[in-house]
């Protein structure tokens, strides 16, 4: 990136209510539109925004719907930076929580493939979380603009 070109960001913050599950993909839809993704990657990124959100809700907050999900989002050239956050439970074991088929949550009939979609739908994808500070989820996928592919 040159001196004279800024990335573009954005973020915002909504309470943990499961329906904002679907405000939160046509926010970050809309904001990486102007890269011009296909419709396999615009599904892939709405995907992984919402089993980070449902992850923020469900594990993070225990369906609170005084929790805060927050989401930062940057554009640098083609590519899609993703970070979705919650202050909730943190986990307790991240590396067991990364299996696939793994949940916490067996009652609610999860099926433990949240972690494994994010990282397979992404180029790059990242958790940290501290057990009673929250867990934050950073992703990157770069967007192949749909002119390359019919030029």
């Amino acid at each position: 990136m040159t001196k004279n070109e800024a990335a573009n960001f954005m973020s915002v913050q909504f309470a943990a209510l499961s329906e904002n599950e679907s405000f939160a993909r046509v926010v970050v839809a809309a904001f990486v539109s102007r890269l011009d993704p296909t419709m396999d990657e615009l599904n892939d990124l709405k995907t992984v925004v919402s089993e980070a959100v449902t992850n923020c809700i469900i594990h993070g907050y225990d369906s609170n719907p005084e929790g805060i999900v927050s989401i930062s989002a940057r554009i640098e050239h083609e590519t899609v930076h993703l970070t979705i956050e919650d202050q909730g439970n943190g986990i307790e074991d991240l590396e067991l929580a990364q299996q696939p088929l793994y949940t916490s949550k067996p009652e609610l009939e999860r099926s433990g493939m949240g972690f494994t979609i994010m990282e397979n739908f992404m180029d790059a994808f990242e958790v940290t979380s501290e057990p009673g500070r929250g867990t934050s989820i950073s992703m990157k996928k770069t967007i192949v603009s749909k002119k390359a592919l019919y030029n």
